[in-house]
């Protein structure tokens, strides 16, 4: 399978069973709802992974300096 697009900021493939997953750490993503931190990624919520009744739920966030 050919990397896929999880969400914001994550790419993902799975090969032999195993997932793979890609996100760039250095993206500046938007501004959390509570405005304590930074989201660099996010599937937005538990989510099925394509082909698969496998869920999954992340999220990448850089806490805001105070």
């Amino acid at each position: 399978m050919a990397k896929a697009k999880l969400g914001e900021n994550i790419q993902f493939e799975i090969k032999d069973g195993k997932l793979f997953m890609e996100v760039d750490l250095t993206e500046k993503g938007e501004t959390s709802k509570s405005g304590k931190s930074s989201v660099i990624a996010t599937t937005r919520g538990n989510i099925s992974l394509p082909g698969s009744e496998v869920k999954i739920g992340v999220n990448i966030y850089l806490p805001n300096q105070k």
